[in-house]
């Protein structure tokens, strides 16, 4: 059960599968090249898995702030993250640029370097603690976590800034916008009794529907001043919203010829429409 023991085991895994690859032809055997880096790739994120833990133990309140990644699109936010990023050091230093420019590639070595460099020096201070005292980490041991946990999300950060576009404050804030917008939205809907409570307790899926159909017209017509506001140019407006701002100007206009009424139907119709 204890943290070290894990890691030292975890550390024999990806060893011994280095050096089967090491050993190994590739170009004689490429299945079972193949077979083997995928091995490695497990039992790298296994590692990295136990790291991770170690250091929530050991240096909490120490951890470099992982505030950076809302900054990422969503697609970027893969739950082998880390594991990925250990990977592209792993080419960077070796010469290769997988997905990025080459300019970007050689500006990145020296942090990919370094990286990959602590880390060595974690898995060596780890295994010597790992045999010596497993239930305790000393402070060189908390400093050799510390400065990894600061190049990984430095590394981190200037990688995927590399590779795709990172949200700006700005977005950042529109998409809390949009967020207030439809929780908002929720309330109003249930105190009008477009929901109940028990369809959000159940996960019901036709809200996956409903409620962004009611909150285009709650945006549009009971809160104008917010992420929805035409006021604004497309180039203000979120980008989950902007493709659509002559689309959400019809339909504004549409809306406001309707009747209280008129539109209560409207959005009753829209709760329940396929």
């Amino acid at each position: 059960p204890r943290l070290l023991s894990q890691f030292f085991f975890a550390d024999e895994r990806v060893t011994r599968v280095v050096a089967e690859i090491n050993g190994l032809d590739a170009e004689q055997d490429p299945q079972q090249y193949l077979v083997l880096l995928n091995q490695l790739h497990l039992s790298q994120a296994h590692l990295l898995a136990v790291l991770e833990h170690i250091m929530e133990e050991c240096i909490p309140t120490q951890r470099h702030s992982r505030d950076y990644l809302v900054k990422f699109p969503e697609e970027v936010l893969v739950d082998n993250l880390g594991n990925h990023m250990l990977f592209a050091a792993e080419c960077l230093l070796a010469g290769t640029f997988p997905e990025l420019e080459e300019a970007d590639g050689a500006q990145l070595r020296p942090q990919a370097r370094n990286l990959l460099c602590s880390l060595e020096l974690v898995r060596t201070v780890l295994r010597e603690q790992s045999l010596s005292q497993p239930s305790s980490y000393p402070e060189p041991v908390r400093a050799v976590l510390v400065r990894f946990d600061r190049l990984f999300a430095e590394f981190e950060l200037s990688y995927v800034s590399s590779l795709v576009a990172v949200k700006s404050p700005e977005e950042i804030y529109r998409q809390q916008e949009i967020i207030v917008l439809f929780c908002e939205t929720v309330e109003r809907a249930l105190r009008l009794g477009y929901l109940t409570q028990e369809m959000i307790d159940g996960y019901e899926p036709l809200l996956m529907f409903t409620i962004p159909r009611l909150a285009i017209i709650s945006g549009l017509l009971i809160y104008p001043e917010g992420p929805l506001s035409l006021e604004r140019s497309p180039e203000e407006m979120s980008r989950v919203f902007s493709p659509f701002y002559n689309l959400l100007k019809k339909i504004r206009d549409l809306l406001r010829v309707l009747s209280v009424e008129e539109l209560c139907v409207l959005e009753r119709s829209l709760c329940t429409a396929e």
